[in-house]
C-alpha cells in the first residue's frame, strides 16, 4: 500500500506525518508541486515485454503524451533473480539512485507492478514516497531527490522523457540519503 512520510532533513528519525490515504498523499505533494495520482490496474503478466506493457496502459500513456509532450517512453523492469548478473546489476542501480540528484526535466514515473520510494528534498523536508502498482508520481525539474528499489528490487515502471536522452542525473554530492529509512523499512511499516 502506497505510504507517505515526510521528516524535517535534520531528523530521520522522527516523523512529522505517515499516511496512507491516496486524498492526504496527494494534497500534501500537491502543495510542495509534486502531483500524485492512482489509476486503475490493468494485468500484465510478470516478465512481459516493454511493449507489452506500454500496451495495457496505452490509454494513460496517450493522455500524459498529449498533455505534457513526451517524446520517450520506455519501462523499467527489475524483479528478484537467482541469476548473479542481474542480482549485480540490480545493486548497482540500487547504489546509483541512492544518491541525491536533480533532473533538467520533470520525472514522471508510473508503477504498474511492484514498488519503490521517491525521497524527495524540498524546503527543510524529505517526503518519501512509498509509490506502489497504479501509482503515478510526477516530480518537478530541478527537485533534489533520490530513490530506492530496496535489496531484492521487484518493480515495473512506466517512464516518461521530454528528450531521447532518457535518465540524466545531476548529482548533489551530498549523503543526506544515507540517514533515511530505507525502501526495506518503509516497505515494511507499509506492510504492517
Amino acid at each position: 500500500m502506497t505510504l507517505l512520510t515526510i521528516w524535517a532533513e535534520d531528523r530521520p528519525t522522527q516523523p512529522l506525518l505517515q499516511d496512507q490515504d491516496p486524498q492526504i498523499i496527494a494534497a500534501e505533494l500537491e502543495a510542495i508541486g509534486v502531483h500524485f495520482s492512482r489509476h486503475d490496474m490493468v494485468e500484465v503478466p510478470l516478465g512481459s515485454s516493454q511493449e507489452d506493457v506500454v500496451a495495457a496502459y496505452q490509454p494513460l500513456i496517450d493522455a500524459l503524451i498529449a498533455e505534457h509532450g513526451y517524446t520517450l517512453v520506455d519501462v523499467v523492469q527489475l524483479h528478484p533473480s537467482d541469476d548473479e548478473a542481474v542480482r549485480t546489476t540490480a545493486a548497482a542501480a540500487r547504489l546509483r539512485f541512492l544518491n541525491e540528484h536533480t533532473h533538467d526535466e520533470e520525472e514522471i514515473r508510473f508503477f504498474s507492478q511492484g514498488s519503490g520510494v521517491f525521497y524527495l528534498h524540498i524546503q527543510g523536508k524529505v517526503f518519501g514516497v512509498l509509490c506502489t502498482a497504479g501509482d503515478l508520481l510526477s516530480v518537478p525539474a530541478n527537485t533534489t531527490h533520490w530513490f530506492d528499489m530496496g535489496t531484492e528490487p521487484d518493480f515495473t515502471a512506466v517512464r516518461f522523457f521530454h528528450t531521447d536522452d532518457g535518465w540524466v542525473g545531476n548529482f548533489t554530492g551530498s549523503e543526506i540519503s544515507a540517514s533515511f529509512p530505507t525502501f526495506d523499512e518503509l516497505a515494511s511499516l507499509a506492510h504492517a
